[in-house]
């Protein structure tokens, strides 16, 4: 069942108040959202896909929480979060939030792509739907 999106600003909130927070110097926030253009024409270059109207969305729980535990073993991560969306998501739907915080900025940038890679690569499924 599609869920709401949490408060990005609650979230920051509780980062700042986190044990950890004095080593931060930097959150970075991720929202992916489902968009009209398939992933093939983004992705490929596919000139022959149809416009995506919605997209069948869900995650292995379990999985996700060994990636966040691995995310917050990388050099310079001290906050880590991330909240997925589940069930049947339109054109413009949150698919995921992730909120990482870090020390300096290339640490934090590396964390956030190795997060959300490891998340689109492991721990979802989702599948485009076509109008």
């Amino acid at each position: 069942m599609k869920q709401e999106r949490p408060s990005m600003d609650a979230w920051l909130q509780e980062a700042k108040a986190h044990a950890n927070a004095g080593k931060i110097g930097m959150y970075l926030t991720h929202c992916g959202v489902v968009r009209a253009s398939a992933k093939a024409a983004v992705r490929q270059g596919a000139a022959d896909t149809r416009s995506v109207v919605g997209m069948h969305f869900s995650y292995d729980a379990e999985k996700l929480e060994q990636v966040l535990a691995q995310t917050r073993q990388h050099q310079g991560i001290y906050y880590v979060k991330a909240w997925l969306n589940e069930g049947e998501l339109q054109v413009g739907d949150e698919i995921m939030c992730v909120l990482i915080g870090g020390d300096i900025r290339p640490n934090v940038v590396d964390a956030l792509q190795y997060l959300v890679g490891r998340i689109k690569d492991e721990c979802v499924e989702e599948t485009e739907v076509y109008g």
